[in-house]
């Protein structure tokens, strides 16, 4: 990951501006650069976590010397050789970055045929000098995190997180994914959830696709200048990563699982597959007292109040802690946006194929609000990148164009269509492809939600949980855990709740779906996947 921010003015006539661009700098901690525009109209801002050409060389922002634009991108752009290819005859590439290919495709295409021939995760602002004004864009899941806002003299600023908008902002908003800004609006250039006709093909065709999509979203991921990790947490999605990625690169991958002190479920289960992929595995344990240490920190860095976000964010922040601090691996990949494509536990309960889909788009176009975020934030705060082949562009686009009635839970075993497309394959296990589901944040130990529930329950009254209805009109807290984490979000980001839609909560419409905990242990489906 890196941070960015960029402002079509002087940052050093903002106040405090280097204080406040420095709480960026675990983003980004291998080079920090400013560059201005000509006359001070524009400033790029960039905290580099070096990934692709670690060497100055590849060092942000990139500056073209012959008409003065400016480009900085937080991304990984996975078809950059093919598109390098495009321009060499015509741009002097200074460095083996997949980035810098940003600068003449910019030249050449403009900013909207631009993001769509991009395939990658990125976040990027591009200082338009012909035109004096700053433009930008976003990937179509919102992997990569943008914000934006205007200062006080109307001047548009654009940056990684809130926290460095905040105080130059009166009004902070997320940047749309799958949109771009084109120096004075935002038009959506990519919509990857709205399926028009679904795909004519049978379910091996289907099944074909999804083995053969996930496989080359793995590959692609794989591509880095520095060491890479992964986070294997025993489930199917984290495993089959894992288990593709071992096939892919003949030699032993090193994965990392987490859990509690005491009865972690996903430990277990991440051993089996390791001993199976004869990986270089580390176990990652913590206690009740990291649970409850690392919370208002973790609010920090997450920026949100949500619920499952926080709870399912609290392990995978302390094994990538432990990432940082213990091995020299800067990029991990991750199993995050699967459930959202194939369905969570209590999808079991969706009424209708129509009702799948419907519930599979809102996810998707969400997800940037809860999972991806709970992933960049968790990772990115511990200076480490994250890759997500579940969210490879063609591979979402696929899945979502294949008949939800192939995606329904009609077998008694949820994601059976993913499961059934690598079975067969002896990429993991047999026992991991058809374990049942956990979710991420009791699977690390049951015991990690009763500790902070019950730290709230100490914490405040019934009272006032009921006083937060009118103190909190947006996101009301309706729990005393939900309170704790809203009070402890604005003592950081006081009056940026909007952000965030709502609490992640399964769709309440649906028959055994009315519940008032997001965890998938409450609903009655839940049966051995937490055991």
């Amino acid at each position: 990951m890196c941070g960015l921010l960029a402002y079509s003015g002087d940052v050093h006539q903002l106040p405090d501006f280097e204080t406040t661009f420095n709480q960026l700098r675990h983003r980004g901690p291998d080079d920090t650069e400013i560059v201005k525009a000509s006359n001070n109209e524009a400033s790029m801002c960039f905290h580099r976590l070096a990934i692709m050409d670690p060497t100055q060389k590849g060092h942000q922002p990139f500056v073209d010397d012959n008409n003065g634009n400016i480009a900085i991108c937080n991304g990984e752009i996975y078809n950059y050789e093919t598109l390098k290819r495009d321009y060499e005859a015509i741009y002097k590439f200074k460095s083996h970055s997949d980035c810098e290919v940003l600068v003449p495709m910019f030249n050449n295409l403009g900013i909207e045929k631009m993001c769509q021939h991009l395939d990658a995760e990125f976040a990027l602002v591009i200082w338009d000098n012909q035109k004096k004004k700053l433009v930008a864009g976003r990937d179509p899941i919102g992997i990569r995190p943008l914000f934006y806002g205007y200062s006080s003299e109307g001047k548009i600023m654009f940056a990684s997180e809130i926290k460095v908008l905040m105080p130059f902002c009166e009004k902070v908003e997320a940047f749309p994914p799958g949109h771009y800004y084109d120096g004075e609006k935002f038009v959506q250039y990519k919509d990857l959830t709205t399926v028009v006709h679904y795909a004519p093909k049978n379910l091996d065709q289907h099944l074909k696709d999804i083995r053969e999509k996930l496989v080359e979203g793995v590959r692609k991921r794989l591509v880095a200048d520095v060491p890479v990790g992964f986070l294997l947490s025993g489930g199917l999605d984290s495993s089959l990563v894992c288990g593709i990625a071992q096939d892919l690169m003949k030699k032993p991958i090193t994965t990392f699982s987490v859990g509690l002190d005491h009865n972690p479920i996903d430990i277990h289960y991440a051993k089996i597959v390791a001993d199976y992929l004869k990986t270089n595995h580390h176990e990652v344990y913590f206690n009740k007292q990291d649970t409850l240490g690392v919370v208002d920190k973790l609010i920090w860095y997450l920026e949100t109040w949500d619920i499952t976000t926080i709870r399912a964010s609290i392990g995978m922040y302390i094994v990538c802690k432990y990432i940082r601090e213990k091995t020299p691996i800067k990029v991990v990949l991750t199993g995050e946006i699967s459930d959202e494509l194939f369905g969570y536990k209590y999808t079991d309960f969706a009424p209708s194929p129509e009702a799948f889909q419907k519930e599979a788009k809102k996810r998707v176009d969400e997800l940037h609000m809860y999972d991806v975020l709970r992933a960049d934030r968790s990772i990115a705060s511990n200076s480490l990148e994250a890759r997500v082949p579940f969210g490879d562009l063609d591979f979402v686009k696929t899945v979502m164009e294949i008949h939800p009635e192939f995606k329904m839970n009609t077998t008694g075993m949820g994601k059976w269509l993913l499961r059934k497309a690598f079975d067969g394959t002896n990429f993991i296990p047999d026992e991991i492809l058809w374990r049942e589901k956990a979710a991420f944040s009791d699977a690390v130990g049951h015991s990690m939600v009763d500790y902070l529930k019950e730290a709230a329950e100490t914490k405040y009254t019934e009272e006032q949980v009921a006083q937060a209805r009118e103190k909190y009109p947006h996101g009301t807290p309706f729990t005393k855990e939900s309170l704790m984490y809203r009070e402890i979000y604005e003592k950081h980001f006081a009056g940026t709740a909007h952000h965030v839609k709502d609490f992640w909560m399964p769709n309440k419409e649906w028959n055994n779906c009315n519940v008032n905990d997001p965890s998938a242990r409450v609903l009655p489906n839940y049966g051995k996947s937490g055991v």
